[in-house]
């Protein structure tokens, strides 16, 4: 296993996390905003205001998006143990 190997594996690792993890954190984000500006035109600044609709947006796009991020995580998890025999090498 050559430094080359390594460092390809862990971009492929980071960037399945990357965009498994960018649903959700898109919806917070986008949410996130909205609740910003309802607090900054209505001057209302509670914290529950904006901690719950984001974890509820981040809840709803994990249920909406599971099956996708599931498929590409078992994707990569088989594509690994497909290749064990290159990354040991043999």
């Amino acid at each position: 296993m050559n430094a080359d190997l390594v460092i390809s594996l862990l971009i492929n690792a980071l960037e399945i996390a990357l965009l498994v993890a960018a649903p959700m954190l898109l919806f917070g984000l986008v949410v996130g905003l909205v609740v910003s500006i309802f607090q900054a035109v209505t001057q209302i600044q509670e914290m529950t205001l904006a901690f719950i609709p984001k974890i509820l947006a981040i809840m709803i796009s994990m249920a909406v998006f599971f099956p996708w991020m599931l498929q590409i995580v078992v994707q990569y998890t088989t594509s690994l143990f497909t290749n064990i025999n290159t990354y040991i090498g043999k």
